[in-house]
């Protein structure tokens, strides 16, 4: 696989959602062309240290949202939905979840918009 899934179990995000995540983005910025394989499940488990039902849950949510397509002998395989986000509307969901967190923890706009800058260098 062309990328590296990392999960980090300190940052507050299930580590269903980070694998999932990272995979959408790895698909719309084109790391992970139509047609890529992902790792079998169990494999990909075992090198991030997650139980197998976590990565399945991944693969289940990235199914249902036609970001990738699963048989018996071609395993999981990147596919193209007709109505798939654009890299825009990503970015808007991505800082609308951004937005309500740091709204949750008591950050104000240039508190959150100084903690993206820093993270962005």
């Amino acid at each position: 696989m062309p990328f590296r899934v990392v999960v980090d179990t300190e940052n507050g995000v299930a580590p269903w959602r980070q694998v999932h995540d990272q995979i959408v983005r790895a698909i719309s910025g084109g790391a992970l062309a139509e047609g890529t394989r992902l790792p079998p499940i169990r494999q990909l488990a075992r090198d991030l240290g997650l139980a197998s039902g976590t990565v399945a849950r991944a693969y289940r949510e990235l199914e249902t949202s036609g970001w990738v397509s699963t048989a018996r002998a071609k395993g999981t395989v990147v596919t193209v939905p007709s109505d798939r986000p654009d890299p825009g509307a990503l970015l808007a969901a991505a800082a609308a979840e951004f937005a309500a967190r740091a709204q949750e923890l008591g950050a104000d706009s240039e508190t959150a918009i100084a903690a993206v800058k820093a993270q962005w260098q």
